[in-house]
């Protein structure tokens, strides 16, 4: 599989996209659960089919472009809100990045890694750390973890250890990275609403923010038309964070669906969004 992987990686970035696209569709068409999924959320977040047709598509773009993503050359990229990031680093307080899954996530983290996560003009760079279950599957666990070792990103574990990793990243002024519309296991979240249905949500990004004093940004990738790479867009929460960690989760989830309102035909309408926590294992 890796071998493929890199066969693939060498293929137009237009290409694997239009693949994708239609891979996206076909899979609407044949999987009623996914298809009643998808409608589901859409509908409860008041979006109508011709705002959200779009992400059918861009679901399958999302899998298609990965080769390319994880092993082949980097693909161009725009920043709009960079400015953000430079004054945030510049604090020394370190970054929480929290990217929905809107766009190429990614790229995002990637694009922050070549920018910002290593050294450049003879300033020490920042890494960035991101979340990382391993698949139960061996072979995998291998594709996986060669394509996120990269120079400016690091991976930490979805346990205790992993946690420590991101506060000690954290307190030295680097950067963290996180998918804040992601369920995470009983016990580590609190229901909160979103998009007017309650949806159990993380409470780590909240509470690394209170242990670290860190710096809270949103970002998320674009995907742009006619294969012309991506747009990482960057903008600080509209809000501080209050001390209640109920009231800070809720403050982000209103951000994320902001964020979601702005292009809504990319976000990943398909995910279990409202889905009850699993048990940790």
């Amino acid at each position: 599989m890796l071998t493929l992987f890199r066969i693939l990686s060498t293929l137009p970035l237009g290409l694997m996209q239009a693949v994708g696209w239609m891979g996206g569709w076909l899979v609407f068409a044949v999987s009623g659960s996914y298809r009643q999924q998808f409608l589901t959320n859409t509908r409860q977040a008041a979006f109508s089919w011709a705002q959200t047709r779009g992400a059918v598509g861009a679901a399958g773009q999302l899998l298609a472009e990965l080769p390319r993503l994880w092993f082949g050359s980097a693909p161009a990229v725009q920043w709009r809100g960079s400015e953000h990031i430079d004054a945030a680093l510049g604090l020394n307080r370190g970054i929480i990045f929290l990217t929905p899954h809107l766009g190429c996530f990614e790229v995002t983290a990637q694009a922050y890694a070549q920018r910002f996560g290593q050294e450049r003009f003879g300033q020490a760079g920042h890494p960035m750390t991101v979340l990382f279950r391993p698949p139960r599957k061996p072979w995998l666990h291998e594709l996986v973890a060669s394509a996120r070792a990269r120079p400016g990103l690091h991976t930490a574990p979805t346990t205790l250890a992993g946690v420590k990793q991101m506060i000690k990243a954290l307190r030295k002024g680097d950067c963290v990275g996180l998918l804040p519309d992601q369920v995470p296991p009983q016990g580590q979240g609190v229901w909160a609403t979103f998009f007017g249905r309650d949806a159990y949500t993380m409470t780590l990004a909240v509470r690394l923010a209170q242990q670290t004093n860190a710096s809270v940004l949103i970002a998320w990738g674009e995907r742009l038309i006619g294969a012309r790479g991506y747009q990482v867009h960057v903008q600080p929460l509209p809000v501080h964070l209050p001390g209640d960690v109920g009231q800070a989760v809720a403050v982000i989830n209103r951000a994320m669906e902001d964020l979601i309102r702005q292009c809504p035909q990319q976000y990943l309408w398909g995910y279990a969004r409202y889905k009850a926590p699993r048990d940790e294992v």
